[in-house]
């Protein structure tokens, strides 16, 4: 190796690093759910490890590590922390902007902010008519600089950010701003109440008369509608959270079967774990568990291709958007049946309150609800027989009438 090249981060590489943190991170899992107890400790522990500067190059002092590998990572953290790669997940997003930018001062200034342990969350979604064809969020001129008004909701991983990406209207153009949590008229509620994923600090953000510098504004179009990787990088963070739900749910009906003693009259065998009925589920999903990890390692790796080219084939965009959507509908139908196939390892004690496996089956049914299944296939389908595009714009709310304003 010549002095002028870098040593690649091998698999081995991160797994010395992270494996033990998220071995710490899961250990907690099932007592933070009880009490409904965010992770800001455990988001301490990965900021600390530079877990966000993953794709950062090594030069401005990230890990440099592939598409692939950071996927791989995400479906790991996942299995220890289903929460924490939802929370994350417009970060990495973000990181992945700045390394498509122009080189600059900018784009520097970012990457090393984020090697420094900088967490970027998001406030896009609106209440509302705005969520579908406009925000109502306004970013607004004051003096040389702006100030931005609105409220947001499913601000996912904000609480644990120190940027908030917000979308907003600027005069009729939808623009991207980077805010910070701590600034003055910001206002976030944990106030998410679905019945899973509790943790990812989703909720309420509220901005009143936010103060933003010209710099802090990231342009008009900046999230526009249109052919971008963003939309199956995005959708790629929701499969490995599957992926991992699947992981954890093998897991431990495995251990919990294991450590099992009591049986049934009626069994073919006198140890549970001797029982072949029994070891079919644990191989049923454990195959689950495989299938999932490699459909999201495999849409990883064209995605690699994608970002290594800098997103400029228009083709390739298109293919891994096609690739990120038939794997959703793949995933979830692998997942969704394996959370509750696990529960016919055991009679009435595997479903005491103390072991929340419930969990594992709230969790992947409301990571499933996001841009639904139902839509994403017909759009598959319509694609593949008509030419249609593929939505690359996936928003929610209500529309507002052709002819004004919302009634």
């Amino acid at each position: 190796m010549t002095s002028t090249e870098v040593k690649s981060t091998t698999d081995s590489d991160l797994d010395a690093i992270f494996r033990p943190i998220f071995d710490r991170i899961a250990a907690g899992a099932v007592e933070r759910e009880i009490d409904r107890r965010l992770s800001f400790e455990e988001v301490g522990w990965l900021r600390e490890a530079r877990f966000g500067a993953l794709r950062v190059p090594v030069e401005f002092g990230g890990y440099g590590v592939t598409v692939r590998q950071l996927f791989r990572l995400l479906t790991e953290l996942a299995a220890a922390e289903s929460n924490l790669p939802q929370a994350l997940r417009v970060h990495f997003s973000f990181v992945e902007d700045q390394l498509l930018a122009e080189p600059g001062p900018e784009r520097e200034r970012w990457l090393r902010a984020v090697v420094a342990g900088t967490l970027v969350g998001n406030a896009i979604t609106e209440p509302g008519v705005g969520a579908v064809d406009r925000y109502q969020t306004r970013l607004s001129a004051s003096g040389e600089d702006f100030l931005l008004n609105g409220t947001k909701y499913y601000s996912t991983g904000s609480l644990y950010a120190d940027q908030i990406l917000v979308a907003a209207d600027q005069d009729g153009a939808r623009v991207g701003v980077l805010v910070e949590a701590t600034a003055e008229g910001v206002r976030q509620q944990d106030d998410w109440d679905g019945f899973g994923q509790r943790l990812t600090a989703s909720g309420t953000t509220e901005f009143t008369d936010v103060a933003v510098r010209r710099d802090q504004v990231l342009g008009p179009g900046y999230g526009a509608p249109g052919p971008t990787y963003a939309t199956s990088y995005l959708q790629l963070v929701q499969l490995a959270v599957l992926a991992g739900i699947a992981q954890r749910a093998e897991l431990d009906a495995r251990e919990w079967v294991a450590a099992r003693t009591r049986g049934y009259t009626h069994s073919a065998a006198d140890l549970p774990r001797q029982d072949p009925l029994v070891q079919q589920v644990i191989g049923r999903l454990s195959g689950a568990a495989f299938a999932a990890r490699a459909t999201v390692l495999a849409v990883a790796g064209v995605l690699d291709e994608v970002l290594d080219d800098g997103a400029r084939d228009e083709k390739a965009v298109v293919a891994a958007e096609l690739a990120a959507a038939q794997a959703q509908l793949a995933v979830i139908d692998l997942v969704l049946p394996a959370t509750t196939l696990l529960f016919e390892v055991g009679g009435a004690s595997i479903v005491s309150e103390k072991l929340r496996l419930d969990r594992h089956w709230r969790n992947a049914r409301t990571i499933s609800v996001h841009n639904p299944a139902i839509q994403k296939a017909r759009a598959i389908g319509d694609h593949l027989l008509n030419d249609a595009p593929l939505p690359f714009a996936w928003s929610a709310g209500e529309r507002r009438p052709a002819n004004g304003d919302a009634q």
